[in-house]
């Protein structure tokens, strides 16, 4: 959308499937294949891009490129209890603003007249930026914000998720305009988007309609953080962790192993998991000492490129945040990685049923097996996907363990 010089192209919100989807004019559309050449869904190219960004490639295939991995958060109190995981995206685009390194962030907020659903613009103040504070576990169009990057003066950061990114980079290589106005690319690790289903049905199963909800905080007070509904009529609804209700969210949210209920498919056939292309990026550290004791929030970083270390350090040395530096192999313990360890397997699975699959060039994993009972990852997407099948997604949860128990063994005899 943002790079179509017809502007030919408008992203719009499925409501059927709940997800972003681009509408193409046909009429002012003249054939120039720009689109193609900078989506990334369509393909990437991670051996020219690693060679172009850090004129090298990556020794671990898990991580990508990296110069040093920390633990840190905010030292703003309030900045890091309300943030996802300890604030530090949100400290440094305060920092590098207030130091003049950018003029403005490319962030994403929910919108207020239309709290389930996102809203991507430039924060040019600290207030805009900590309103964009927390994650938004929905489809978020970020880069349709690029185009005002483009027609605006200044030096701009950007946060967003490894797709975000990709495309990004690939504008970059296409547009020197952009290159230039880009400052910072913060990323955040994903394994999977949430169609906007998963918060429909969650309300849903919670007894809250759609209409009733005035804001939706998915991660807030603390970490690894509350689900806070606010409705119109004043009432705020707290679910703390360990509860059915969160429980539930939770399974749909962060989808992990055999669950990936209301998972776009495309997202099942992604191969970034910690935002390799960025100058930094960001994660939640799952160690089991900080389950135990970590009420306030921290952060996994991975400092990337000189500029991303750079500033990192510079941010610390002015007390604005607090960095413990970690091996890469403690930064490995702190993750799951079977999602991204699979992804080449799910991908020729799906090529092998004559599905169209996006083309990672020079991009290669662990197996390269095509293993068909990965085509199981892709039943509870279809499930959820459909408003008159939800009544069989608690049914369906027992059969899929059922399931998983049969692949674990069929793949352990395979191996």
């Amino acid at each position: 959308m943002s790079v179509c010089p017809k502007s030919a192209i408008d992203i719009v919100k499925d409501e059927y499937e709940g997800i972003y989807v681009p509408k193409v004019k046909s009429e002012a559309c003249d054939d120039c294949g720009l689109c193609l050449r900078v989506c990334p869904g369509h393909r990437v190219d991670f051996e020219e891009l690693n060679l172009g960004i850090f004129d090298t490639q990556p020794e671990n295939v898990l991580m990508g490129n990296y110069i040093t991995c920390y633990i840190g958060h905010a030292t703003n109190h309030s900045v890091r209890y309300n943030s996802a995981s300890g604030g530090l995206v949100t400290a440094l685009l305060i920092f590098a603003l207030e130091e003049g390194i950018i003029d403005g962030a490319l962030v994403t907020r929910m919108n207020q007249h239309k709290p389930l659903e996102p809203q991507v613009f430039v924060a040019r103040n600290k207030g805009e930026i900590i309103s964009a504070s927390g994650s938004k576990y929905c489809p978020v169009p970020l880069n349709i914000g690029l185009k005002k990057i483009l027609n605006e003066k200044g030096k701009f950061a950007i946060v967003g998720l490894p797709c975000h990114i990709h495309g990004v980079r690939k504008l970059e290589m296409v547009n020197k305009k952009l290159q230039d106005k880009i400052a910072l690319r913060l990323g955040l690790f994903c394994s999977n988007c949430v169609t906007f289903l998963g918060t429909e049905y969650f309300l849903r199963r919670w007894g809250i309609k759609k209409v009733e909800v005035k804001k939706l905080n998915y991660r807030s007070k603390g970490w690894p953080g509350k689900i806070v509904v606010l409705l119109k009529d004043g009432k705020e609804k707290i679910i703390p962790r360990g509860t059915t209700e969160e429980s539930l969210l939770r399974r749909i949210l962060f989808s992990s192993s055999f669950h990936f209920d209301f998972t776009p498919q495309r997202c099942l056939l992604c191969c970034d998991q910690t935002c390799e292309l960025s100058d930094i990026s960001y994660g939640d550290p799952w160690l089991p000492e900080l389950l135990e004791k970590e009420k306030i929030g921290k952060s996994l970083v991975i400092a990337r490129s000189k500029t991303g270390e750079e500033i990192l350090k510079k941010a610390r040395a002015r007390g604005k945040i607090e960095l413990v530096e970690i091996s890469s192999n403690k930064l490995l313990q702190a993750q799951n990685w079977s999602f991204k360890r699979n992804f080449n397997s799910r991908l020729l699975a799906l090529k092998s049923l004559g599905k169209p699959i996006p083309n990672y060039t020079s991009k290669s994993r662990e197996s390269r097996r095509i293993d068909r009972m990965d085509i199981l990852f892709y039943l509870p997407s279809y499930f959820s996907s459909k408003r008159y099948l939800w009544h069989f997604l608690y049914a369906n949860a027992i059969i899929r363990q059922v399931l998983l128990i049969v692949f674990n063994m069929l793949r352990s005899r395979l191996d």
